[in-house]
């Protein structure tokens, strides 16, 4: 049975012997897995609408007509503006993003045993099977989303249960995907808890994240964590070879 400062003491270590490739490579995966949200923008903007009406500014000495117009021209404009980009970011993540982030975990793999260059986080792209990765990819991120529609527990438990996909798909990118998601419930079965748990031991160095404006996330802790997660797959696949269920 693994523990979490193994993993994290294994991550560490092989994170550091290729320190910037290892920096390089988890912020070009950090770029493409996020989608931008223009929520909290048009929010603001609707919150200043609405002031203007509850407080009657219409017939004060101060015509504020204009300014309630102008501001609903730009609600309107940046809901088509918001929609536009998040359309883009949302084709760029399932075409290049999750593609990247397959790579990307091979990199972290290799990595660990003495590296094969920042090259081969763009693997995906010239292994043959692009199709392959990027569809099983879209169809973990859907059963995560359509679980999550639930509730959010029953979200986070799917997620974890698939959290070995990206990586069983790294090094078997020809394999067929019942057979993947088959592979990770298997990888995972008793070991989801432990993984939460593996994760909520970051929180640490993802506050000094937030209080660095993210400096601390781009030069350590988000390629601390990757290196830590390639660590926990290490030891389920060697687990899986020893039950037998993969060959």
């Amino acid at each position: 049975m693994w523990t979490r400062e193994q993993l994290k003491t294994n991550g560490k270590m092989a994170f550091s012997r290729n320190y910037w490739e290892c920096v390089a490579v988890a912020l070009i995966m950090g770029f493409f897995s996020g989608v931008p949200n223009f929520a909290a923008v048009k929010k603001n903007l609707e919150t200043q609408r609405a002031s203007l009406s509850e407080f009657g500014l219409y017939g004060s000495s101060v015509d504020m007509s204009e300014l309630y117009q102008s501001l609903t021209m730009a609600i309107s404009l940046f809901t088509v503006f918001g929609l536009l980009i998040t359309a883009v970011f949302v084709l760029l993540k399932l075409l290049v993003g999750n593609a990247l982030m397959v790579g990307g975990n091979l990199f972290f793999i290799e990595n660990r045993n003495g590296g094969r260059g920042f090259g081969i986080a763009a693997s995906s792209f010239r292994s043959g099977r692009y199709g392959n990765i990027v569809l099983t990819m879209f169809l973990m991120d859907l059963f995560i989303s359509l679980w999550s529609l639930l509730l959010i527990i029953p979200g986070i438990i799917k997620s974890y249960e698939y959290l070995m996909v990206p990586y069983i798909l790294a090094e078997n990118p020809q394999m067929d995907r019942k057979e993947i998601f088959e592979i990770s419930r298997r990888m995972m079965d008793g070991e989801k808890m432990n993984a939460f748990l593996l994760d909520l031991s970051f929180l640490g160095w993802i506050f000094l994240t937030v209080l660095t404006c993210g400096v601390a996330g781009i030069l350590y802790v988000q390629p601390y964590m990757m290196a830590t997660r390639t660590e926990l797959y290490i030891y389920n696949k060697v687990k899986a070879y020893n039950e037998g269920y993969i060959a």
